[in-house]
């Protein structure tokens, strides 16, 4: 018997009443990383222990029951069912759930992940599955990100040239994830750092959690000249604390030449933390489902791809009823 999927503000499993990455409040929910599109204030919850600590972080509850999992531990989650957490590569404790059933078989959900090395994520697992649900963000043949080094040395680039034009070079990044690994992506350039004062906060907390950080400092406008500063792509106060910003988005949809979040910026570097798309037919050929069920960004054409390949596939969601194959 297949195991039943249900799309409600995230993906619900009645089989086993459990929902995953529910974006709004459940009785139980796995919660595969701590960025807020993932969780909402559910009353119980499966995660990693870093997830954990940086949802305490930045929803904060006291009635909430964790049930922490360290990578690779498999535990029994109802009589019929174990569940065992696996590293996803998309941000710092961020978890795949792999569930174990006697009678619907394995169920692997990815959640958002990153197969090529990060920065500051633990690398990627590929356990076998079943069925498997994935994101597919970049699921277009045209989203292929170049090498980490070669984005990285052209970042270093943007910013010794913008410091040395007298300017302060403003990279844009959300405050969980994507900064530090930016921040540890700059450590041998030995550029100096500012954070903005979130960004600061949440690295910190990764710092306590075990994750090594190059030297840097919280923002301050009276001192942040001839410094690199980091912060969110929605933080207009901070920004007109910078009379001499030059502002660089760092995003995967770099690669569409495109403005982002409604303005212009001097320069934009295609660094992701998400799988692109050679990396999600690569996800798929090691975990070797029987079934695929694709969710977010280009869900419906990548399920296509793979239906295309032979797999059986279908996006889940919006679309999930149009994709279904008629009599």
């Amino acid at each position: 018997m297949a195991w039943e999927i249900q799309f409600q503000h995230g993906i619900h499993l009645p089989q086993i009443g459990w929902s995953l990455d529910a974006t709004r409040r459940a009785e139980r929910a796995f919660v595969s990383h701590a960025h807020s599109d993932h969780m909402a204030r559910h009353a119980e919850v499966i995660c990693t222990r870093t997830t954990a600590r940086l949802m305490r972080a930045r929803l904060p509850s006291k009635k909430r029951l964790e049930h922490i999992l360290p990578f690779g531990h498999t535990e029994q989650l109802t009589p019929e069912c174990t569940v065992t957490l696996h590293p996803a590569g998309h941000i710092f404790g961020s978890a795949q759930i792999l569930l174990d059933h006697t009678t619907h078989g394995s169920l692997l959900y990815t959640g958002d992940f990153k197969l090529l090395p990060s920065h500051a994520a633990e690398p990627c697992a590929t356990p076998h599955a079943d069925t498997l649900i994935m994101e597919t963000t970049f699921g277009l043949p045209r989203y292929v990100f170049p090498p980490s080094a070669e984005i990285i040395a052209n970042l270093v680039a943007f910013c010794r040239d913008t410091l040395a034009a007298g300017a302060t070079p403003v990279l844009l990044c959300y405050s969980l994830g994507k900064s530090q690994e930016v921040l540890r992506a700059l450590a041998a350039s030995g550029l100096p750092i500012m954070l903005q004062s979130e960004t600061h906060r949440l690295t910190r907390i990764c710092a306590q959690l075990g994750l090594d950080f190059p030297p840097h400092s919280e923002f301050d406008a009276a001192t942040h000249a001839g410094h690199v500063v980091i912060c969110p792509p929605h933080a207009p106060g901070l920004l007109k604390r910078i009379p001499t910003a030059r502002t660089a988005s760092i995003t995967g949809w770099a690669l569409d030449s495109r403005p982002f979040h409604g303005q212009q910026h001097a320069a934009a570097f295609p660094l992701s933390d998400h799988a692109d798309y050679p990396s999600l037919l690569r996800y798929v050929e090691l975990v070797q489902p029987k079934r695929v069920y694709t969710l977010h960004g280009f869900a419906k054409p990548f399920a296509a791809t793979l239906r295309a390949l032979g797999i059986a596939a279908q996006p889940i969601g919006t679309d999930f009823q149009t994709e279904l194959p008629l009599a």
